[in-house]
């Protein structure tokens, strides 16, 4: 089963700390508590993906429950997904998403290079406002993040049986059957596989296979008869396309 389209309204909660204006380098500036009046400096933060899932489709839900080790999203809600680096500064940027709005941590993960941050909750509106208050405290704009590029993509009819089975000890969603058709797309930014694993599932009958939303680069396992994944396939990449975002000057590479 697939959802097409979702929900609405806003909601709000106190605002505990602020960030001065940055772009080069910026100050954090405790405003309670035992910390008050000290100040640090922090890296600017590089926004790479920021991108909204209107509607969590089933598979991807259930991928993210066995992934997740946060609060487990549901299938239906609306979800948020901001990669940024470095990495250490998802941190500040879940605490004004929390403070500020009603949704649910689901992953957050924090590497030295890259931080991932899932949002999720029933209420489109407070989602899109956790979106505004991690812009906010990050001093980014939507327009700041990194446009999706796709790195790398692939079509295997038949699978071998062997391969399956190489695929289902890594995969963490559904299995993959012999002679089924394997597609695997890489992205860049790593965050940008959420978005075209949802938008594959409400296409096509598919089989999520694996979901890799962090690191250098965002991978995406499905499986499913050669129709269907050729559905899906352009369906995920019709999605990344159509994000509007900088070019990473360094390139994906």
């Amino acid at each position: 089963m697939r959802f097409p389209n979702a929900h609405r309204a806003f909601g709000q909660s106190p605002r505990c700390t602020r960030l001065t204006p940055p772009r080069e380098q910026h100050t954090v500036r405790a405003l309670d508590g035992p910390c008050r009046g000290i100040s640090q400096k922090t890296r600017a933060v590089q926004l790479r993906t920021f991108t909204y899932l209107d509607v969590l489709q089933p598979q991807l839900t259930g991928f993210l429950q066995t992934v997740a080790a946060g609060f487990q999203p549901l299938a239906g809600q609306t979800a948020l997904v901001v990669e940024i680096a470095p990495g250490i500064s998802i941190n500040a940027l879940t605490d004004a998403a929390l403070k500020r709005t009603r949704v649910f941590p689901g992953m957050q993960i924090v590497e030295r290079s890259y931080g991932l941050l899932e949002l999720h909750h029933f209420d489109q509106g407070e989602v899109r406002a956790a979106g505004e208050a991690i812009l906010a405290r990050a001093g980014l704009t939507e327009a700041d993040r990194l446009a999706p590029e796709i790195v790398s993509r692939e079509i295997i009819t038949g699978v071998d049986g062997h391969q399956a089975m190489l695929i289902n000890r890594m995969r963490h969603g559904q299995m993959l059957l012999e002679m089924d058709t394997l597609y695997v797309l890489e992205c860049h930014p790593a965050g940008y596989a959420a978005l075209a694993a949802n938008e594959a599932e409400k296409a096509a009958d598919i089989e999520t296979l694996e979901v890799i939303t962090f690191g250098a680069f965002g991978r995406l396992y499905l499986g499913g008869t050669e129709e269907s994944i050729h559905q899906a396939a352009a369906a995920a990449e019709r999605a990344l396309r159509a994000v509007q975002g900088r070019r990473d000057k360094k390139g994906a590479a």
